[in-house]
């Protein structure tokens, strides 16, 4: 293979449309945006003006709330875990702990901690310790004779 031979993967890279370059493109002439009027011209942002009047979104109130200091776990689920059993990445027979599930590449960081969720099959008996878990996922691992505790997150 040559340096002259290289090229993308077919509909890797999408050329963008040429407006305003003749009849032939299908987009000439006015280049997609009809005939005179405020938005054919350039430099217009018409997006929340209304003409001096107090816009929509400074008219209504504001809402909600983001909690500044809220806690952001990784999730993951139980038929993910049993897929990476399943595949040797993890080991059932000793204790998973989050830090094994790093290790492993099912998790990328473990953020405010790792919650569990009950999304899949679980059929390997294992033990389990993370920060967060759901009612169901933990169910799930005791159902099948394993054994999920929930730690508090450090």
């Amino acid at each position: 293979m040559k340096l002259n031979e290289l090229r993308d993967n077919a509909g890797a890279a999408k050329k963008s449309k040429r407006v305003a370059r003749g009849p032939g493109s299908g987009k000439g002439k006015t280049a997609g945006r009809g005939i005179k009027g405020q938005k054919s011209r350039s430099g217009v942002a018409i997006g929340g003006y209304e003409g001096g009047q107090m816009p929509l979104y400074r008219r209504l109130p504001k809402r909600g709330f983001t909690k500044p200091n809220r806690l952001d776990f990784a999730v993951v689920n139980l038929g993910l875990i049993e897929k990476f059993i399943a595949e040797g990445k993890i080991d059932a027979s000793v204790e998973i702990t989050e830090d094994v599930l790093v290790a492993s590449g099912l998790v990328r960081r473990k953020l405010d901690g790792i919650r569990v969720l009950a999304k899949g099959e679980i059929t390997s008996k294992v033990t389990l310790t993370v920060t967060g878990a759901s009612k169901p996922a933990i169910e799930a691992v005791e159902k099948a004779g394993g054994k999920l505790t929930v730690a508090a997150a450090e």
